[in-house]
């Protein structure tokens, strides 16, 4: 693992399962100070002793990314507790598939305010910490941002919002904060599990179960490369798909 992660303090929403605690795990396994940050209390703070057994600094913040009172809060407890932050992975998300209709006007509102908002506010608030000293900004996008599908247009959105607003972020933020955005395919996390809609709900179980889904640890090891790469590379987009997945 490079020894640009070492010494770094990592910021990861979603932090409590899936990508998100994975990334943790590898960034902490590489010598960076982690921030758990996720609204399941329980879940972080039993990953915060793991990770704190073997020997890494980490700090476990209930927070919401819809919620800027409680964004501010866990930024500054970042810089209190472990010097400010040098990475912020913008993980925290959902993917409610469902048909576009008034029945799912709440699951709508709430996909726009986590998979976009959310990834906006939190780096507003910690922005000032990762342009001290340069930083690395990883937002965790989706093909979904890349390919539109019937029953996923309220997802592909807010993907596509995202990949757009991160593009212009790193023409704004150069030189000295890196922008990266990566775009996995089908990934065996809980994202399916709370999807409401019976049909789509099955339609999603049943294309990861036609190509041998990645796991969430080939995510969070594209993670750690990108934002170990010396200052003088920056690698701003990777699309990452299972080897058998056709879109």
């Amino acid at each position: 693992m490079s020894d640009e992660i070492s010494g770094r303090t990592a910021v990861i929403t979603g932090a409590s399962s899936g990508i998100g605690e994975a990334t943790a795990r590898t960034l902490a396994a590489a010598g960076a100070r982690v921030a758990l940050l996720a609204r399941r209390e329980d879940r972080i703070a039993a990953l915060a002793t793991e990770l704190t057994t073997g020997g890494a600094s980490v700090v476990a913040i209930t927070a919401d990314v819809t919620d800027r009172a409680s964004m501010q809060a866990a930024a500054g407890r970042v810089q209190d507790e472990l010097g400010g932050a040098d990475v912020l992975v913008n993980n925290a998300g959902q993917m409610l598939l469902a048909p576009f209709s008034a029945d799912h006007a709440e699951e709508t509102r709430r996909m726009v305010e986590i998979n976009l908002l959310g990834a906006m506010t939190t780096t507003e608030v910690f922005l000032d910490q990762l342009r001290d000293g340069g930083g690395d900004i990883v937002n965790i996008s989706s093909v979904a941002g890349r390919i539109a599908r019937k029953g996923s247009s309220v997802y592909n959105a807010t993907k596509w919002g995202l990949n757009g607003w991160a593009e212009a972020l790193r023409q704004e933020l150069l030189p000295g904060v890196r922008v990266i955005v990566v775009e996995p395919g089908a990934v065996a996390t809980e994202l399916a599990d709370h999807i409401t809609h019976p049909e789509s709900q099955e339609n999603a179980r049943a294309s990861y179960e036609e190509v041998e889904a990645l796991e969430a640890q080939d995510i969070a090891d594209v993670i750690a490369f990108a934002v170990g790469r010396p200052r003088r590379v920056a690698i701003n987009e990777v699309l990452i798909r299972p080897a058998e997945q056709p879109l």
